[in-house]
């Protein structure tokens, strides 16, 4: 993907992004198909490629384009299995959008 920003958001910063590349470390609520539900401080509809390998439950990394209707088109995501601290996620992308010249190019 070379050298694409992707800024670290939750589900509350989307408005911001929209047609935009981000990143989202979340929770996988449900699996619907091509779609899954993550857990990113709100819920967050990602249409999933088909390289995508996740298990409900578990912690997963997106990176993809913000829609929209506020959902995801993923182009990566990695499973983080079980012991994901959600907290220190989410303490992250406060900080990164707090401190923007350190985190975004």
């Amino acid at each position: 993907m070379g050298n694409i920003s992707t800024p670290r958001v939750t589900c509350s910063y989307l408005n911001s992004y929209l047609g935009r590349n981000v990143l989202i470390v979340g929770k996988v609520m449900e699996l619907r198909g091509d779609e899954a539900i993550v857990d990113a401080d709100g819920n967050i509809t990602v249409h999933l490629n088909r390289e995508a390998h996740l298990s409900k439950g578990n912690g997963v990394q997106v990176i993809g384009k913000v829609n929209p209707d506020l959902s995801i088109k993923a182009l990566t995501t990695l499973d983080l299995g079980t012991e994901v601290d959600f907290t220190l996620a989410n303490t992250v992308v406060e900080i990164s959008h707090q401190h923007p010249e350190v985190f975004h190019s």
